[in-house]
């Protein structure tokens, strides 16, 4: 396995007294697309600007391309703020000229680059028009290009889907993993589910500035229960009728249209259980199912459940106390 690009080794991190990071250690390897997620508070940014050498971790340590943060790396990493900020007087073009000039990027070449993105992305014709004119998605679309215009090794992304609408999202999805063919390593910070359950292969999950999980995607989807909805008629009771192993069949609601009275149920079913031994023993049991609908599990639901498990444990200095 090649080294990391990115290794995060117990770092802690506190303002005024409070922690913001505690104790996180975690590694990106190259070419990866890690998605560095959890909700709003959790430490995402508090711990990528430690990376970026923003700002200093109290405790652990931190390498970025083997090294400590620091000058040497930042021409070969490219981010992009949760903060967004540009000049408004300025052009799309010269905003990303001159960011690829702080890149260590000669005139030329940067000019030409900048046009290149520009018109690839659909902004060519207003690659001369004040950035105060713009749309506010243009607008992030230009600081996104901004951020990739030296073609960096390592793409950091704090929330990088705020804000555009769902076509520019589904733009910039495809811009990552056009960053991830040409070899680069990409990790973005969301508390939106759907695109890191859409790009990754691995997540990295905060709650409270603590570490709950980190491992690939389908690792974190194998901890949701896997569900069934069924739907009789009423009066028909489903769990005392059907009983197996592994699943909990709980009533969910009730519905009533020119149809007549009905029972939705759900079946959550642990490791072991099968969709077809639930709907084989329904069927046994003489029960006519108007439904029978397995759902699959989502990273939404994964997200839920593990950053809601993380919230009824008790803190480490509470737990030592």
């Amino acid at each position: 396995m090649s080294e990391p690009v990115l290794e995060v080794r117990g770092v802690s991190k506190s303002f005024d007294g409070r922690p913001a990071v505690a104790d996180l250690s975690f590694a990106v390897e190259r070419g990866a697309i890690c998605g560095f997620l959890g909700p709003n508070g959790a430490g995402k940014t508090t711990t990528l600007r430690m990376v970026l050498d923003i700002i200093q971790p109290d405790a652990g340590e931190i390498a970025v391309f083997g090294r400590p943060p620091g000058p040497a790396a930042r021409e070969r990493i490219g981010f992009l703020p949760e903060e967004r900020g540009l000049y408004r007087k300025m052009t799309p073009e010269s905003v990303i000229v001159y960011f690829g000039r702080l890149k260590g990027m000669k005139a030329s070449a940067a000019r030409a680059r900048a046009l290149e993105l520009l018109k690839a992305y659909g902004l060519g014709d207003v690659a001369s028009k004040k950035m105060k004119t713009l749309s506010k998605g243009m607008a992030q679309k230009v600081q996104i290009l901004a951020a990739i215009v030296q073609e960096p090794e390592l793409v950091i992304l704090d929330e990088p889907f705020s804000g555009l609408d769902p076509v520019n999202q589904a733009t910039l999805e495809d811009l990552v993993r056009k960053m991830r063919a040409r070899g680069a390593t990409v990790l973005f910070s969301t508390h939106v589910m759907e695109h890191a359950e859409r790009l990754c292969e691995r997540i990295v999950l905060l709650a409270e500035g603590r570490k709950v999980f980190d491992g690939r995607v389908a690792d974190a989807l194998a901890r949701v229960p896997r569900r069934v909805f069924l739907e009789t008629d009423a009066g028909v009771d489903l769990p005392g009728l059907v009983n197996i192993t592994g699943a909990q069949i709980a009533r969910e609601n009730e519905l009533e249209d020119e149809h007549g009275r009905r029972i939705v149920w759900r079946a959550d079913l642990s490791d072991g259980a099968d969709a077809q031994d639930l709907l084989r023993a329904s069927l046994d049991a003489g029960v006519a199912l108007r439904r029978f609908e397995p759902v699959r599990p989502h990273l939404h639901d994964a997200f839920v459940q593990m950053v809601g498990a993380a919230a009824h444990q008790p803190k480490r200095e509470e737990a030592a106390a």
